[in-house]
């Protein structure tokens, strides 16, 4: 079993030991956690061990069934996978330019989407690696790391999404509070092995006048982690964009 922390790290720290191959075993976690604790977010570089990174990657360009999650019609909806194959680009365009008018006066989205934690309770595509994925993030090892780093003893599960920004994609300002849900971070593995930031789709942090106070590109094996409620978005993927901006996003769940 690959250990989360490497030797010599204090006693007080969680003993934790994680799936085989999956979080890198020389990241000084504990630089990292005082960052979050005192900026409330982090972006933490080489967070998954290479190979892991490297599956997780071939997966989402390769295996996932995506769907479509957009708010066009001003409600949230998602496209079944059969369904978004099968449209024309045409299609697809109207959509995007539904969202983008709509976005002018309140919030939208357009991005694609698998749902794991949806697809693992309806039993569907067995042998998706990102099912293993899901069980991993929902371990007693992985959710006592989590309490121990975010200072929330409360922690019990986490939410689960894959998702591939393409061309003229985008998620608006929000600051992701859901007090029934309750979200305590909101975290975002990034997959894409290189990514210009002049290709658009950076996660925004504002600050409370509006402006733009922090900026953090979708580095390969990159994990950003923020403690929710705060104000971000994910700007439009630019249209000249060379790779599709691959990420695991979701929720760290309080009971």
């Amino acid at each position: 079993m690959a250990q989360l922390y490497a030797a010599g790290h204090q006693a007080t720290r969680p003993s934790v030991k994680l799936y085989p191959a999956m979080i890198n075993n020389d990241l000084n976690l504990d630089t990292h956690r005082r960052q979050f604790t005192q900026r409330t977010r982090v972006q933490i570089q080489n967070f998954l061990q290479p190979d892991a990174a490297a599956k997780l990657r071939d997966c989402l360009q390769h295996e996932v069934p995506w769907t479509l999650a957009e708010r066009s019609t001003g409600t949230s909806r998602t496209i079944p996978a059969a369904q978004y194959a099968s449209m024309t680009a045409a299609e697809r365009q109207a959509l995007l330019d539904g969202s983008y008018g709509a976005a002018r006066g309140r919030f939208q989205f357009a991005y694609d989407s698998y749902m794991m934690v949806k697809a693992a309770q309806e039993g569907r595509d067995p042998g998706l690696l990102l099912h293993v994925v899901l069980q991993f993030l929902n371990s007693p090892e992985f959710l006592e790391f989590a309490r121990w780093f975010s200072g929330e003893p409360r922690i019990h599960a986490v939410n689960a999404q894959a998702t591939r920004y393409r061309p003229g994609h985008f998620l608006t300002r929000h600051d992701d509070e859901d007090v029934q849900e309750g979200r305590v971070c909101a975290y975002v593995i990034n997959l894409t092995p290189r990514w210009d930031p002049d290709w658009g789709g950076l996660l925004q942090f504002f600050a409370p006048e509006g402006g733009v106070s922090e900026t953090f590109a979708p580095r390969w094996n990159s994990l950003s982690l923020l403690r929710v409620p705060q104000p971000h978005s994910v700007s439009l993927v630019a249209p000249w964009a060379g790779e599709d901006r691959l990420a695991i996003t979701g929720w760290w769940l309080r009971r």
